[in-house]
């Protein structure tokens, strides 16, 4: 044990942006890839859906599968990360996913559509709540919403990255007998698979095994956490029954569940909502449209960390998320009624800034009340959640552009449902350790 005034000269701030260097641009670069992977196919949809003749509501069907495979594994999916470790378990993972992201070039129509992105989506199945719940392994909750906002700022970086990557890739038309849309898959599907090996060797599964803290670094951070989880009820609440019996998990579940529908409206179908407002005989190309795309996702990226900032400084959760939603509310509708091509983009700047922004202080609430397996049990009751609203945003969205030939009707209905989630997040409570 290190002498307590060793620990005493432990600079709390230089250490958690030293576990921030080190941590984050890495598992950064992985979920730019795993992003990258489950939403390629919205750039990639015009081209696939004239080759491949897919209606609307098969793509949405296909495009939304995805989640019903992830559900269907998230929760045991976190449960062994448990067991095996973080290093070894989202190894297998990506090795798993880029397998089948590679195989999506060999798609031929409908049936092998559906097929590929229910296993894409078994594939992927509990890397991002098993990310969230190994930020916990290294930030207290005071720390959190800011480590998990500069985190996720990866889902919105993928498509700033995306975009271009995705425009430049579908001008490859052609090239060895391939269409566009294969060598955008193939591009993006094997780079995670060698990212997945480097995983066995580079990503430390707790403070504990890193070698580049100090002894009395690792006994400061341990000593922070177990207070943590204490003042929070953590502690107390560690096994998988715990989370099925806490209220707060299920009212969040419902708040991602509805997040999730708008999250992947706006990865799945912007692409083609903005490809809409462009005049047949201009410059209607997938690749134009993918580099009109980057702007929404730049914007959320940087909104995602001042949001979490904010609310760590402040120590509010639930204000900050509504009003995050009431921005996504306000963004649809204005979607919904546009009329020229701008006037849809900053529509859709300003719901992707809401859909992403609250991500930080969303995971920040059930990360502080539950611990051990009540963690990864919470956080994949909400994933699940979250998957089965991956899937209905995609797929009504896409059974309502047929039904109705027009976007609107869809975009007016995810509206409504974000403000129906920022009341349910005003109602919400930590439980009597709150910090709020």
């Amino acid at each position: 044990m290190p002498p307590a005034q060793s620990l005493q000269s432990i600079d709390a701030s230089k250490l958690y942006s030293k576990i921030t260097w080190r941590l984050i641009p890495y598992i950064f670069i992985l979920y730019i890839l795993a992003y990258l992977d489950r939403v390629n196919v919205g750039f990639a949809a015009a081209d696939m859906q004239r080759d491949l003749h897919l209606s609307n509501t098969v793509y949405g069907t296909g495009a939304g599968i995805f989640f019903l495979g992830s559900a269907l594994f998230d929760l045991p999916s976190n449960l062994l990360l448990t067991r095996f470790g973080p290093r070894r378990w989202i190894a297998r993972i990506m090795i798993s996913w880029g397998i089948v992201a590679t195989g999506m070039a060999f798609v031929t129509g409908a049936h092998s559509f559906y097929l590929l992105r229910f296993l894409l989506g078994l594939g992927e199945a509990g890397f991002f709540p098993g990310m969230i719940l190994y930020l916990t392994f290294w930030f207290p909750s005071a720390e959190r919403a800011r480590a998990i906002a500069k985190f996720m700022t990866a889902t919105s970086l993928a498509g700033v990255v995306g975009g271009p990557l995705s425009s430049f890739l579908l001008k490859l038309e052609g090239r060895s007998g391939l269409h566009g849309w294969q060598w955008l898959f193939l591009s993006e599907g094997l780079p995670t698979i060698l990212m997945g090996i480097s995983v066995l060797f580079l990503l430390k599964d707790k403070p504990d095994d890193a070698n580049w803290l100090s002894r009395e670094e690792k006994e400061w951070l341990d000593t922070e956490l177990e207070r943590d989880r204490n003042e929070g009820g953590a502690a107390a609440r560690h096994n998988l029954l715990d989370a099925f019996k806490l209220p707060l998990v299920w009212m969040l579940a419902v708040v991602f569940f509805i997040s999730q529908i708008g999250v992947y409206t706006v990865n799945l179908w912007m692409p083609l909502v903005l490809k809409s407002f462009v005049h047949a005989g201009t410059s209607s190309d997938a690749s134009l449209i993918a580099r009109y795309a980057t702007f929404p996702y730049l914007a959320a990226a940087i909104f995602t960390v001042l949001i979490g900032w904010s609310s760590d400084r402040t120590g509010d959760r639930r204000w900050h998320i509504a009003f995050c939603l009431l921005l996504c509310a306000i963004g649809f509708s204005w979607v919904a009624i546009a009329h020229s091509l701008l006037a849809a983009l900053i529509a859709f700047t300003l719901a992707t800034m809401g859909w992403w922004g609250l991500m930080g202080p969303f995971w920040a609430m059930p990360t502080r009340v539950l611990g051990g397996r009540a963690a990864a049990g919470g956080v994949a009751i909400i994933t699940i959640l979250g998957g089965i609203g991956g899937f209905t945003g995609p797929y009504l969205t896409g059974l309502l552009r047929d039904l109705t030939h027009s976007f609107s009707a869809g975009l007016f209905v995810i509206g409504g449902l974000a403000v129906v989630a920022a009341l349910i997040s005003l109602a919400m409570r930590e439980g009597p350790a709150t910090t709020q």
